[in-house]
């Protein structure tokens, strides 16, 4: 396959752009290109150090130390391990007060903690973890109106080399919850550290967990550069995991079970049993459609849905009787929809139709896998704080087909981990962990009602088939909610099996159009999604470092 694609880069262009117009020949080459999984390109630890130098190269100014009279400020360095060298780092860097809590008697640690100055921030450390030099100011910089700022970090080898960089989302509450993603390195008020019961066993993970669990509206700020300087210690994901699962029980009556082999925090939320309307739009596709509906009925615990299957002018025997069928079951309802093929106006006329107070958008080659898919995705979707709630979907060999929507990529938008393998964990544990996104794929999607329609649907004028979820969850995220990617939710996605590809002329322009739209209207999200790091790649969707070549353009454009 790799020889193949050399291949074509020695044909002339006239003559490649005569072959892409063959459809049949484009779809073999997507299909192989796929199967053969040419595209999980995951960077080897050789090359994320290379683009970390690299990288580290062009940004050297950041870390210069050359501000003074910074403010002052407070530390508490948690943990047993190491606290002496983050004592001595933080002490070199101006530190007024220093807690190292290992050094203090059970139950004395509240005690100090109120005795903080309030008029100060206070900082968070493990111990054994270092500041970088300018790591302060920037911290009380994005600090301002903040409750609370948290920074990328990275590794320190024995030579000095800075390694392993970690480059984070912007505040991302179930990432918070699943992965305890944020575990040192904040700069907090000090008056909402008092707030809370701290005690020898309290993680910072925790801390973050029980603030943005207790405070409504806790503003948490990302500075994204790594200041900190993780230490490396035995792992106690597990202890880190169990605290934060505490913190959860206590404030909720979310369900959460640790999964031990990715070593992430799974949540169920109740839900009050509400109707669900999977609204499933089709042209003919008997087998496909035979896939999903049946698939749905047998191996869905959640049991109080209805399937509306949008018929779109089908005109072969075998499916138009195959739906009539269909159209007899209790669960299933035949609604028929004979204009001009519109992605956006077929479900907004399918919610028409729909009974349920939740609804859910799914293609017609899409395909349960576990039987709790439902289950947890609607749990998700009735809590107030969340939107849009997506799936993990697979193609049939099982590579990933998506996991979250990142925006920005091929300037546009595109699916996060895309072709790696099911069972990656991904960058942060993104792939199998659930996490906040900015937009998911309506190729399976559950939405409250009320939030369709207080953004008015979907949009049938300028996106009748591209970016229609795109821009629906970007609206629905403007209500002041979270869109959340359900990795408990995983099922088949046979993608775009019953429509083919978009390779004509006209679909060529309708895409074009229907991108230039996306672009306009969603400029500041894809220039910098806050659910991605600005300092990672947007030429692949594998969240790989910004190459040299990016890193010299994003330059150009701010100079």
């Amino acid at each position: 396959m790799r020889s193949v694609r050399a291949a074509l880069q020695l044909i002339p262009k006239t003559l490649k752009d005569k072959l892409k117009k063959n459809e049949r020949l484009t779809g073999l080459y997507v299909r192989s290109v796929r199967k053969s999984g040419l595209f999980f390109d995951a960077p080897s630890p050789k090359q994320t150090q290379a683009l970390y130098n690299h990288w580290l190269e062009v940004n050297e100014s950041a870390f210069s130390n050359s501000i003074t009279n910074i403010g002052e400020w407070q530390a508490v360095v948690f943990g047993i391990d190491n606290q002496g060298v983050t004592e001595e780092n933080i002490k070199t860097l101006g530190v007024k007060t220093c807690l190292i809590t290992g050094e203090l008697a059970l139950g004395a640690i509240e005690k100090k903690i109120s005795l903080l100055d309030d008029r100060l921030p206070t900082l968070l450390l493990n111990g054994g973890d270092l500041l970088e030099s300018s790591a302060i100011y920037h911290l009380l910089k994005a600090l301002k109106d903040n409750d609370l700022v948290y920074c990328d970090t990275d590794e320190l080898s024995s030579n000095g080399t800075k390694t392993s960089p970690r480059f984070l989302p912007s505040w991302n509450p179930e990432l918070q919850y699943s992965t305890g993603y944020i575990n040192s390195g904040v700069i907090v008020k000090t008056s909402r550290l008092k707030s809370l019961h701290i005690s020898n066993q309290t993680t910072i993970a925790e801390v973050i967990a029980e603030l943005s669990l207790s405070i409504n509206d806790l503003m948490v700020n990302h500075m994204p550069l790594p200041l900190v300087h993780l230490s490396v210690t035995e792992n106690n994901e597990a202890k880190l995991l169990e605290r934060v699962k505490m913190v959860i029980e206590r404030h909720s009556t979310a369900t959460v079970e640790l999964d031990e082999k990715f070593h992430v925090n799974r949540l169920c939320w109740p839900n009050t049993n509400p109707l669900v309307s999977l609204i499933i739009p089709t042209k003919n596709g008997k087998a496909l459609v035979k896939a999903c509906i049946e698939s749905i009925l047998e191996k869905t615990a959640y049991l109080n849905y209805e399937i509306l299957l949008i018929d779109n002018g089908s005109d072969e025997k075998e499916s138009i009787e195959y739906f009539s069928y269909l159209d007899t079951l209790e669960k299933v309802r035949v609604l028929q929809y004979p204009a001009p093929f519109n992605y956006s106006a077929i479900n907004n006329f399918g919610v028409e139709h729909a009974k349920g107070s939740i609804l859910g958008l799914v293609n017609n080659d899409i395909e349960v896998i576990s039987p709790d898919w439902l289950t947890y995705m609607v749990g998700h979707v009735e809590r107030e704080s969340v939107g849009c709630v997506g799936a993990k979907l697979l193609y049939s060999d099982t590579r990933i087909q998506h996991a979250g929507v990142v925006l920005g990529y091929g300037g546009g938008a595109g699916h996060a981990h895309k072709n790696f393998p099911r069972f990656h964990s991904g960058y942060l544990k993104r792939i199998v962990a659930t996490n906040n996104y900015s937009a998911v794929t309506a190729a399976c999607l559950l939405v409250k009602r009320a939030h369709f329609n207080a953004v008015n649907g979907l949009n049938e004028k300028e996106l009748s088939v591209a970016f229609n979820d795109v821009d629906f969850c970007l609206k629905v995220k403007g209500l002041g909610v979270n869109n959340v990617y359900c990795a408990e939710a995983e099922l088949f996605h046979h993608e775009s099996v019953s429509r083919g590809l978009d390779i004509s002329p006209e679909k060529a322009a309708r895409f074009n159009r229907e991108l230039a739209y996306l672009q306009t209207t969603w400029s500041d999200f894809i220039a910098n999604d806050p659910a991605y790091n600005p300092n990672l790649t947007l030429k692949r969707e594998n969240f790989s470092i910004r190459s040299a070549v990016e890193l010299k353009e994003c330059h150009i454009r701010h100079n």
